[in-house]
Parts: structure tokens; C-alpha cells; sequence
């Protein structure tokens, strides 16, 4: 399974100024007509546009590619276009695919119902995902996460505050606190609290982006990270927060962090923040965009060498609800994320959308996507992800992602041992402790002061591979992350270290 890539990641700036140049900007009044508009993208702006899908080499942000079965899949669904909104199963089976889909990518994350362990020693099985949708990213998915945790962790405070003053519970009670009903503020009146607070650690920006869509605003992001190990909670002050009756709390979790694809959590600290939670009626979101698909790697041969990966997302299913990127480490075509919920009612409560012309009343058994998240009008994502989990397996996804981790660990032996470079964060005491730390993003920066702020800018000037910029205790940093399915470890190995190499000499002339 091969393609060709082009010779370049980015245009040279002479090819952009031209294409920039040659777009259209007056309507015709005649049109072009259609093979005239086409030749005009084909020849005229197609030069101008990166290559951060089409090359292994594109190391930017985290940015996947597309399998040639998830590229043929999304020609269809444009040859098609499906709109996936309600479901009709005697009109067309677009709702049935999604919802295949869906299986299928549980299954490949094994996703299966999950076991809480309670304080009393009892167990109890908490239900499947039960809400569960395609999204356009985990900044969507994390939009539909903290909205549906505003909803229910209201409803659990009024329930608790009500069995603890040996209060009867009503249905009354719980309309009062109703936020997609009466609205958050008149919710948080009704239940006697001064606000809702996001607990974390080294959050995406798109968490404090989703605060402020769903009005809770960006200053609800706490960070509670560890002062040595700032991207891990620091679980005293986790227990302290969570305890405030004054607030309701959601703990979100970074599976992984963006900087350094460090994990959150270990497994006995997902078991300790599942008792916790349910103590004191909170949620666990879990931003995973990336970081879900090490549990893949509990099935590989090589799992030993993986095992602080999978600690990082062991017990992860505790959570009440999860997000994911399909355009990330799935590699198919952008936009398409996921989003995972144990509470489809909670869910319909928040995204019903109730029209005669869209079908009437929501009950539990309502697949129709409207009712799940946030667009009436949605692109088939599905189809490609059902077709690329079907070509690929499990097996194939699996040396995917062992490929893309042997790529970044070789990158950062490599950096480790040059003398002009160092693995960021600085904190590791020896190679083998930084390398089974590394998943698939490596971040580093040039000693060289000078030299390394304009780091980024030289190797993106070769054209030969991209990275992106980011930040390290004030001080700027670079980040290589492998997620392109067409990864090849020794082929691309040896071009990094030749840019990298090529970029150094350079700067020290």
C-alpha cells in the first residue's frame, strides 16, 4: 500500500505568490463552465497548497494523511452526499453505516462495557457508550463533552445535596437545575452553587475554547498539574477541588498532552479518579485525540516496549465521556472526529432537536444524529472511517502506530546524542527514561539560543520535511510529530537527521 509523494511539503514562495496571484476575484457574469473551472484549480491553485497530507514528511502539528480505502470512500460520499442527520432506515442505510462505524472503532480502541470498582468493595458494570457520534474534531467532541457534563453534574449535586438533608427527590428538583432547559445561570441559582470549574493538566487550547462556547468561560480552566511533572494531576489537589461544595466540577484529561505526547494518568490514578468523582458527583471528560490509539499496542509483540504507553491510557474507559480525531492517527480524510458518552439521555436532553418536518418526539432509542450533537447538516464522515477500519484491521492500524512510534523514538536518540540539539523536557535522567517515554511526538529545541529561534523557519525553508513551533518555559521549542500512514522508518529517519545535520552546519558557520 503505496502512493507517490511529491518531492516537496510546501510550495516554494514563488509558487504561492503565483497562485495567489491567478485566483479569480470577480464573478463571471458568463460562467466558465465546468471543465474550465477545473483545469483553473488543477493547474492554477492545486500548486499552491501544502502537501501536509499527501507526504510522510509533513511533521506539522498532528496531522494525518488519508489510506488510499479512506481517500476512495470520501470520493463516494461526494459522489452521493448524504446528509446523516435523521435516521431512516426505510430510505437509506447512512445512519446504519455511522453507527457500524462506530462500532468498529470501539472495537479497535476496545472500548467495551466497563467495570467500576465502588468503595465498599462491590462492583457494579456501568452501561456501553451509549451516546456516541461522528463529529468534525475533537474541538466539536470536546464542545458536545463539557456540555453534556454542565447538564449532568448539576443534576447529580441536587440529587446529593437532597439525600444528604434527607430531602425527597423530585422530578421538580431536577427541571429546576435543567440547564438545556432554564438556562446555566437560573441551573447553578437553583442549585446553590457559585460556578462550574474544568480540572486539568497541560490542556489543548480547545478545552478553554469549549468553556467559552458553552458559557462557562475560559477562566473555569484550572490547572492542577504537578510542579515536577506538570502535565500529571496532582491528585491532593484533585481531592481538595472536587470536595468545594460551593462548585461542581468536571475533570478533563489530556490522553496526550499536545507538546510532548506525555500521558495524564496511570491506571490506578483513573481507578482513584473514577471513586472520587462519584463521591462527589463529578465527571471525567477525556480529550484523547491522539492518545487513544496507544491501546492499541496492548496487542503487539513488541508490548514491552510500549509499556509506559500503555499506562497512560490504561482504565481510560472509566471516564463518562471521551473524544477522538479520526483525521489524526486513523488518517482519514479531514473533517472527522468522534465523540463517546455512557448517557444518551443526558445527551438528548442537551442536543434534542424537536421539528415535525425532522420527525417529532426523542426517545431513548433515537439514533438520528441530530439529536446527538451539534449540526442538523452533516457530511457522511463515516463511510471513510467504516472503509479504512475495514481495509486496515486492527493488525494494520497496530504497525501504523508501531512505525510511527519507532520513527519519533529514533528521531529522539538521534537528537539526544547531537550536540547542538536537546529532548524537551529537560527533566529526563538518562536515554532510556526519555526514549519509553516517547509516543509519537518528539519536542525539542537547538542549544544555540540565536540559532534556535528561527529553528522552525530554516527547516521548513528546505521543503524536504515540515515541523511546527511551540513553547517551553517561555522559551520557543520545535515538535516533530509522525502520524501519516505512509511511514517508513529508515527512509525517513535518515532524511530528518540529514536536515537536521544539514540545518545545524549551517548555523554554526
Amino acid at each position: 500500500m503505496t502512493e507517490t509523494q511529491p518531492s516537496r511539503v510546501l510550495p516554494e514562495a514563488a509558487v504561492l505568490t503565483t497562485a495567489r496571484q491567478k485566483l479569480i476575484s470577480e464573478l463571471p457574469d458568463q460562467g466558465l463552465g465546468d471543465d474550465a473551472a477545473i483545469d483553473h484549480i488543477l493547474k492554477e491553485v492545486a500548486p499552491g497548497l501544502n502537501a501536509s497530507s499527501q507526504s510522510a514528511n509533513y511533521y506539522g502539528f498532528v496531522t494525518g494523511g488519508a489510506t488510499p480505502a479512506a481517500k476512495r470512500a470520501d470520493n463516494i460520499v461526494t459522489e452521493y452526499d448524504q446528509n446523516v442527520q435523521v435516521h431512516l432506515p426505510n430510505e437509506t442505510i447512512a445512519t446504519d453505516v455511522e453507527i457500524k462505524a462506530l462500532d468498529l472503532l470501539c472495537q479497535l480502541l476496545d472500548f467495551t462495557q466497563s467495570t467500576i470498582f465502588l468503595h465498599d468493595g462491590e462492583t457494579e458494570v456501568r452501561p456501553h457508550w451509549t451516546h456516541r457520534t461522528f463529529t468534525t474534531g475533537a474541538t466539536a467532541s470536546n464542545v458536545l463533552g463539557l456540555a453534556i457534563a454542565r447538564q449532568k453534574i448539576l443534576e447529580r449535586l441536587a440529587t446529593k445535596k437532597i439525600r444528604e438533608t434527607g430531602g425527597m427527590i423530585t422530578l421538580d428538583m431536577f427541571k429546576k437545575v435543567d440547564v438545556a432547559q432554564v438556562g446555566l445561570f437560573t441551573a447553578m441559582k437553583n442549585a446553590s452553587i457559585r460556578g462550574i470549574r474544568i480540572l486539568t493538566t497541560t490542556p489543548h487550547s480547545s478545552l478553554a475554547k469549549a468553556a467559552s462556547i458553552i458559557g462557562l468561560g475560559r477562566d473555569s480552566v484550572h490547572v492542577i498539574g504537578q510542579a515536577a511533572h506538570p502535565h500529571r494531576f496532582d491528585m491532593k489537589k484533585l481531592e481538595k477541588a472536587l470536595a468545594d461544595q460551593n462548585y461542581a466540577s468536571i475533570v478533563a484529561i489530556s490522553c496526550s498532552e499536545v507538546n510532548a505526547g506525555l500521558f495524564a494518568t496511570k491506571g490506578e490514578e483513573m481507578r482513584k479518579m473514577r471513586l472520587l468523582c462519584d463521591q462527589f458527583g463529578s465527571w471525567i471528560h477525556v480529550d484523547g485525540a491522539f492518545g487513544l490509539m496507544a491501546r492499541l499496542l496492548a496487542h503487539s509483540e513488541h508490548s514491552k516496549q510500549f509499556s509506559k504507553l500503555l499506562e497512560g491510557v490504561e482504565n481510560i474507559e472509566l471516564a463518562d465521556s471521551i473524544t477522538g480525531d479520526c483525521h489524526k492517527l486513523l488518517n482519514v480524510p479531514y473533517d472527522c472526529g468522534f465523540f463517546l458518552s455512557r448517557d444518551v439521555y443526558t445527551g438528548h436532553a442537551v442536543f434534542q432537536n424537536q421539528a415535525a418536518y425532522l420527525g417529532g418526539k426523542v426517545d431513548s432509542d433515537d439514533v438520528s444524529p441530530l439529536h446527538l450533537g451539534i449540526e442538523n447538516s452533516r457530511r457522511f464522515r463515516a463511510l471513510p472511517v467504516y472503509a479504512s477500519l475495514l481495509a486496515l484491521g486492527q493488525k494494520g492500524y497496530r504497525e501504523m502506530l508501531e512505525r510511527q512510534i519507532l520513527l519519533a523514538r529514533r528521531i529522539a536518540v538521534f537528537l539526544w546524542d547531537h550536540e547542538g540539539y536537546e529532548v524537551l523536557p529537560a527533566r529526563y535522567s538518562s536515554k532510556e527514561e526519555m526514549l519509553e517515554n516517547i509516543y509519537m511526538v518528539v519536542m525539542f529545541r537547538a542549544k544555540d539560543t540565536a540559532f534556535n529561534e528561527t529553528l522552525v523557519q530554516t527547516v521548513k525553508d528546505t521543503g524536504k520535511i515540515y515541523i511546527s513551533p511551540t513553547a517551553l518555559e517561555g522559551k520557543p521549542a520545535s515538535r516533530i510529530a509522525i502520524s501519516n500512514w505512509q511511514v517508513d522508518v529508515e527512509k525517513d529517519f535518515e532524511l530528518v537527521r540529514e536536515v537536521l545535520d544539514q540545518v545545524h552546519q549551517v548555523s554554526s558557520k
